[in-house]
């Protein structure tokens, strides 16, 4: 399958009896699906398309194009998106550079942006606009979770590490703000890096007694295989971004131990995710990840907004999307004033079972997390 083809989905019968009947929405998903961090995007479509299909609305569709990782393809597809084919709403980015290049414009230009994941502090803050809700979390978020259980991991002197863009700056950012220890080494690595061999060297020489890293898609895979063949051995402790669903398993045994703040996980317990858990395995035959369960609550969200207002009427549109009123896999969901979700933050301990790596929480980090960038919005 060629993964910069665009698909179009309309699905077959309003299944919902008695929902609110609206204007047909079009969106556009833009979102990695070629590339070492096309694991990602895939599960953000396929998270997002799951949600579709079981809603049955005959007015909804989806187009979707691959954005290569690259931030002027992302520019390129969101202007025909939104000139030539007219969509009503933007949605799938993973990454925050492609983000920035491409939410400021669309929001300018009157689209709704729904983000499945990247939320950089740019757009929490003093970028912040009526027409941009985080679906997912705030960058930091999952960062933060990390830190505030540092020192119960027994992390007191850590070395951090994060490759040098807006979600790498917000993660180290996000770690610090919660960690109560020592930070021992500070180190921004470059995009897409994969040999780490300096950096190693950098943690043995530290007097770190634990790692943090954010090293998303085939970054993190490349680090964890060699810090494992390293012999180092100190605890490691990440987002989930660095350690989830499909990336533990290229990374194998490697993985095996290493605790990732999240605010989602497939043992969290609430009857609407263990559907979601269920159902993504029975459509694709694999386990979600935090990247799935984010397109799938996204659609959902916007499915709610559509059975109570029109994408015509802006502002009754943009108060539905408010109002968040759907079954979101994390439980309770509420958006605070800037529109990013108020949520629990997770750490989970990535764990064999039988033939499979998966993840398992291990305690709560944070209660009701909104964000540090509030009190910066303007709206």
């Amino acid at each position: 399958m060629n993964a910069s083809k665009s698909l179009l989905v309309a699905a077959a019968a309003l299944a919902m009896a008695g929902m609110a009947q609206a204007e047909p929405v079009k969106v556009g998903m833009i979102t990695t699906l070629s590339g070492g961090g096309a694991s990602l995007g895939i599960d953000t479509r396929d998270g997002f398309m799951l949600a579709v299909k079981r809603a049955g609305n005959p007015d909804l569709e989806v187009v979707i194009e691959d954005d290569q990782q690259k931030p002027d393809i992302a520019v390129q597809i969101a202007d025909k998106m939104i000139q030539s084919e007219k969509v009503d709403l933007l949605t799938g980015i993973v990454w925050s550079n492609l983000a920035m290049a491409v939410v400021p414009a669309a929001t300018a230009q009157g689209k709704f942006y729904l983000s499945t994941n990247a939320a950089p502090s740019a757009l929490a803050g003093k970028g912040c606009n009526p027409n941009y809700f985080s679906v997912s979390y705030q960058n930091d978020n999952l960062h933060e979770a990390a830190g505030a259980y540092a020192a119960k991991a027994g992390i007191t002197k850590a070395f951090i590490m994060a490759p040098n863009y807006p979600a790498g700056q917000d993660s180290l950012a996000g770690f610090k703000r919660f960690y109560e220890g020592e930070v021992v080494g500070e180190v921004y690595t470059q995009l897409g890096q994969t040999d780490y061999a300096g950096e190693i060297a950098q943690i043995r020489a530290s007097g770190a007694d634990g790692v943090f890293i954010f090293l998303p898609g085939g970054m993190g895979i490349s680090f964890v295989k060699q810090y494992a063949d390293s012999g180092v051995g100190l605890q490691l402790i990440g987002p989930a971004f660095s350690f989830d669903q499909s990336i533990i398993q290229a990374m194998g045994d490697a993985a095996v131990g290493v605790l990732n703040g999240a605010n989602w996980s497939p043992d969290l317990d609430n009857a609407a995710n263990a559907a979601f858990v269920a159902g993504f395995a029975e459509e694709y035959g694999r386990l979600p990840s935090v990247y799935a369960a984010y397109g799938y609550d996204t659609a959902n969200l916007l499915l709610s907004a559509m059975g109570k207002a029109s994408v015509t009427d802006a502002d009754a549109f943009r108060a539905a999307l408010r109002e968040a009123d759907f079954d979101s896999v994390r439980g309770e969901f509420a958006f605070n004033a800037s529109q990013h979700p108020i949520q629990d933050l997770y750490v989970r301990e990535v764990v064999r079972d039988g033939d499979i790596l998966t993840n398992r929480i291990v305690g709560v980090a944070i209660e009701d997390r909104g964000h540090a960038y509030e009190d910066e919005c303007k709206m």
